[in-house]
């Protein structure tokens, strides 16, 4: 699938979405939020797929918005970009039925930053960086920042990362709770596969809908909470995989999970 601003493959359940303008370290400019927007939609129409893979080309992960490619716009709606680009690629992220593995090889700038925040693990290289660069250029969070930050590392934290544009290295962010694992950068590559290869194994019809109970977490109150759980485990105990599960307990042998 040829895109203009991204790269795009499915191998064998597996998605990988790299963001491809290294020449810029992957600013985001129209095209590229569009590009990403579509493969997403793909992605959640093919079935086959079982795990995503995001990630940027060269050195960096993805340095926000382009500002030189906005530079010469005159009266630009910043709240109309989000509207069309920034907030329905993150919202797809979020609503994703798989699981989306951030592989954070460089640096994590801006809205770069918030998309890695919206993946569902974030493995990172021990030259990885997250910075909250709105502040430097006289911007406020967005593209979700504002909602992810502070549910990781708590607002004392998040307020100092947003209003100070401080650098985060992969070390700090792992033992905030930023990261999943850091990992060093030739080993990077390795140990995102050896999760995504886990996750396309895995019962997927099952984590799709614990990445949904998770989200719902985040707004609700416990007794609506169990009220979710009964209402997905009667989804889940109605799958092809409960049943594989269950049959390969009792034959002792290891599940063939086929995500449905």
């Amino acid at each position: 699938m040829q895109y203009e601003t991204i790269l795009f493959e499915v191998n064998n359940g597996i998605a990988t979405l790299t963001l491809n303008r290294p020449d810029v370290f992957n600013a985001f400019n129209e095209q590229q939020s569009f590009d990403v927007i579509d493969a997403l939609k793909k992605i959640d129409r093919d079935k086959s797929i079982r795990v995503v893979i995001l990630t940027g080309a060269g050195k960096a992960f993805c340095s926000g918005q382009d500002l030189k490619a906005i530079a010469g716009a005159k009266n630009r709606s910043l709240s109309d970009s989000l509207y069309t680009r920034y907030n329905p690629m993150i919202k797809a992220m979020r609503n994703l039925p798989v699981p989306i593995i951030c592989k954070l090889n460089g640096v994590a700038a801006g809205a770069g930053c918030s998309m890695a925040l919206a993946s569902d693990m974030i493995i990172a290289s021990e030259n990885a960086t997250l910075i909250e660069v709105f502040v430097n250029v006289g911007l406020v969070l967005d593209s979700g920042s504002s909602y992810f930050l502070p549910r990781l590392i708590g607002s004392a934290r998040a307020f100092e990362l947003a209003t100070m544009g401080t650098k985060v290295t992969a070390s700090q962010a792992l033992e905030w709770g930023m990261v999943n694992r850091v990992v060093k950068q030739e080993d990077l590559d390795k140990e995102t596969l050896k999760i995504a290869e886990y996750y396309v194994k895995a019962p997927t019809k099952a984590i799709g809908l614990m990445k949904k109970m998770l989200n719902k977490s985040f707004h609700s109150d416990l007794g609506t909470m169990l009220q979710y759980e009964a209402y997905c485990q009667e989804i889940a105990g109605r799958s092809l995989d409960y049943k594989e599960g269950v049959t390969a307990f009792n034959e002792k042998r290891k599940p063939e999970f086929k995500g449905e």
